[in-house]
């Protein structure tokens, strides 16, 4: 094939509305109205006067962390669940169905509810309350 073989494709232009033509004097940008004007253009948020969605979204105020909140465990139910001299892990946790599987994400913190009565060691992916951490070496005294 040579260059003088090729054929050329026209490309269809744009419509253009308001220059006249078959549509009449409106140009199928109807009546009358803001947006029948020349050179016309609305704001996208304007919402006809009332609280655009930007500024009702300024009134819901307060802060939401990007990080994800401990899962919380009880003593109560350490008590309840685990054996004596058992090492406390987020894995015994999720085990024992006392943590969600989420918790490997998260982690999981030790809350100071109730007692403890068995000798519990803590792990060291776990955490705990300074009320816990105190009962847990009143314990293994």
């Amino acid at each position: 094939m040579q260059i003088h073989q090729l054929s050329v494709v026209k490309k269809k232009g744009r419509k253009r509305i308001g220059h006249g033509g078959k549509r009449g004097t409106t140009s199928g940008r109807g009546s009358n109205g803001q947006k029948s004007r020349s050179g016309a253009s609305v704001d996208p948020l304007f919402e006809g006067g009332r609280s655009t969605f930007l500024e009702r979204l300024k009134k819901v105020r307060g802060f939401k962390s990007i990080h994800q909140k401990k899962c919380l465990v009880t003593l109560t139910s350490l008590e309840y669940a685990c054996v004596d001299g058992e090492v406390i892990t987020i894995a015994l946790l999720i085990d024992k169905k006392l943590a969600p599987k989420t918790a490997l994400a998260r982690g999981v913190k030790i809350v100071a509810t109730g007692s403890l009565k068995k000798k519990l060691t803590l792990g060291a992916d776990v955490t705990a309350s300074e009320k816990a951490k105190e009962s847990f070496q009143a314990v293994s005294q």
